[in-house]
């Protein structure tokens, strides 16, 4: 059997994985409330905005550890198993915090969550090196991350209609049965790579194949991918590194405390926050599409990856820039700061999805996952400081927040452009 546009059903799969993934680790933000919301879950342990704050950061520390051991795994096992171990570990944990009696065991449920669902990052970039043309990468890597976006599109009103009918423990348990059942499509589809499927057509193998650099083109299964040191003596490596470390923090702001700004600001319950917060990822999941598409084009016009990439990163440094500003000048209501974030979100998608696919530019085989899972890991650290400072800066004013994870996009952005004057293979 052939099966036509198979790469097209590998990265769907992988968008799946990437719903899931954001279903999953939105739930507890969504249903952790307050005091004042009624059997939310906060309230039914006894549990502060501290303490979730120092949940955040037990899942964003294991989150950073992931990146990096996870990228290795996939680098070592193969996309295939890579995927297996992560999806299914994730779904169970996600599973798990329906059991949690309070602090300690929902800390150790969520950092299993955190290790596991790293992977997903590192083995997306991976796998898009191994299936799609250079060209056709940047605009697959959007697809992947479009995942993320309406993942948590569909979490709020979700988790929100789940937990008004059955309660917080049975959503867990709802939720994270998801990624076990994932598994199942997965390993029936996605049998090998390209180069030796049964069910690729020639035609779309010879187009992958004659697509990728020279160094994709060489690699093997058995190609030995580079030392982190090795990998680290490339200066575009670093841009890599230091532009996700000022840029994952303005996703990560909205991921994890947006729904607590809500709460605080706006006296929402978890209903409201259903109905309000999965506004801004529909600007971020069309960011993601978009981004990719207009990467493409530039590179097909001008037969240049580092135009594409670059053009495309500075057009949503600057929508991110003027929507952070817009959320200090402009936002006096709800309805006000959705609309914002939804541009914000929008312009970080558009950028991130080319900046997430520099590590597949600049190096092939197992070095690939490497460095993405390196990428990620800085960024979170920076993640990591954000959000112990944010309880204590929110006491006074959220307004501070918004203008430092301003200040920090100019500095992602031109660390890129510092770092990486020409975005190519540095492989030779």
């Amino acid at each position: 059997m052939k099966l036509k546009g198979l790469r097209w059903f590998i990265i769907g799969l992988i968008f799946l994985a990437t719903v899931i993934n954001y279903i999953d680790r939105s739930a507890l933000a969504i249903m952790w409330g307050n005091d004042n919301v009624e059997g939310s879950i906060s309230q039914s342990l006894g549990l502060t905005k501290d303490h979730y704050s120092y949940i955040l950061n037990i899942f964003m520390v294991a989150y950073a550890l992931g990146q990096l051991l996870t990228g290795k795994i996939f680098d070592k096992v193969g996309t295939r198993i890579g995927y297996v171990l992560s999806i299914g570990v994730w779904g169970l944990s996600s599973f798990l915090h329906s059991t949690v009696r309070g602090f300690l065991s929902i800390s150790i449920f969520r950092s299993l969550l955190g290790f596991s669902e790293a992977g997903n990052w590192p083995g997306g970039v991976k796998s898009n090196a191994e299936w799609f043309p250079i060209k056709e990468r940047a605009i697959a890597q959007g697809l992947f991350n479009a995942g993320a976006s309406i993942g948590s599109v569909i979490a709020p009103p979700f988790i929100a209609a789940l937990f008004v009918a059955f309660g917080w423990r049975i959503t867990f348990m709802v939720v994270g049965s998801f990624g076990m059942l994932w598994i199942i499509p997965w390993l029936l589809i996605n049998k090998a790579g390209p180069k030796k499927h049964p069910w690729i057509t020639k035609e779309e193998q010879k187009y992958i194949i004659e697509g990728q650099s020279e160094a994709d083109q060489k690699a093997t299964e058995d190609t030995k991918g580079k030392s982190l040191k090795e990998i680290l003596s490339h200066k575009e490596s670093w841009a890599i590194v230091i532009g996700r470390f000022f840029l994952e923090p303005i996703w990560w702001l909205f991921v994890g405390w947006m729904p607590i700004y809500l709460f605080d600001v706006y006296g929402f319950n978890v209903k409201e926050v259903g109905m309000f917060a999965w506004v801004p990822y529909v600007g971020a999941a069309i960011g993601s599409i978009a981004g990719g598409y207009v990467s493409g084009k530039i590179i097909a016009k001008t037969n240049s990856i580092d135009k594409g990439r670059k053009t495309t990163i500075l057009i949503g440094g600057i929508i991110m820039l003027c929507g952070l500003i817009a959320t200090v000048l402009f936002a006096d209501s709800a309805e006000a700061f959705v609309a914002i974030v939804f541009f914000v979100l929008f312009g970080f998608q558009f950028a991130i999805s080319n900046v997430q696919t520099l590590p597949s530019d600049f190096f092939s085989g197992k070095s690939v996952g490497s460095l993405a899972g390196l990428g990620g890991m800085v960024g979170v650290f920076s993640v990591i400081v954000m959000n112990f400072l944010i309880p204590i800066v929110a006491e006074v004013s959220y307004t501070p927040i918004f203008i430092a994870i301003a200040v920090f996009v100019p500095l992602g952005v031109g660390a890129i452009y510092f770092f990486a004057r020409n975005i190519q293979s540095v492989e030779k």
